[in-house]
């Protein structure tokens, strides 16, 4: 078959995953020093009964470690205005946090102002999957605010129109 002995491009295959538009969060979590976070495309709900997500954060992140070892995260969906906020949580290193609006949420992880949804949760696995960690949420709280998503596709960030 294609592809099972490692013909497929690198380059080529972000490229067809860029086909597939997505919505674009923060993860967040109570470290030690203050709060941590980093940008993360990779979401999605696993389970509704019980309530799981799953992230999915890139092994070379400097800033996973830091929000693993909390023990939680919470996941913040950006809104349509929040690209900025998105583009500075994505690179390492600097005071991400300096200047944001944020209250702790129930596992002390960041809510940050602003964001569409979030949904706070307690780590249950981490599992590593090629260049990602597969991490598995176990849902403790949530909430919603009204607005649009911030939508990535193909490189670029936009809107959604209802």
């Amino acid at each position: 078959m294609p592809g099972e002995d490692g013909s497929i491009d690198s380059s080529e295959f972000r490229t067809v995953l860029g086909h597939f538009a997505s919505g674009v969060t923060i993860v967040t979590g109570a470290g030690p020093s203050g709060p941590v976070g980093l940008t993360c495309q990779a979401f999605f709900g696993a389970s509704l009964e019980p309530p799981l997500v799953l992230i999915s954060p890139q092994l070379s992140s400097t800033s996973w470690p830091k929000v693993a070892e909390t023990g939680a995260f919470c996941v913040n969906v950006l809104s349509e205005d929040q690209e900025t906020l998105c583009r500075a949580f994505a690179v390492s290193g600097g005071d991400k946090f300096k200047g944001v609006g944020w209250s702790a949420g129930p596992t002390g992880s960041p809510v940050i102002e602003g964001s569409l949804a979030w949904i706070d949760c307690r780590v249950q696995d981490i599992r590593p999957a090629g260049d990602h960690y597969l991490v598995l949420g176990s849902v403790v709280d949530l909430g919603y605010a009204r607005g649009k998503p911030l939508i990535f596709y193909r490189g670029g960030f936009g809107g959604f129109e209802a």
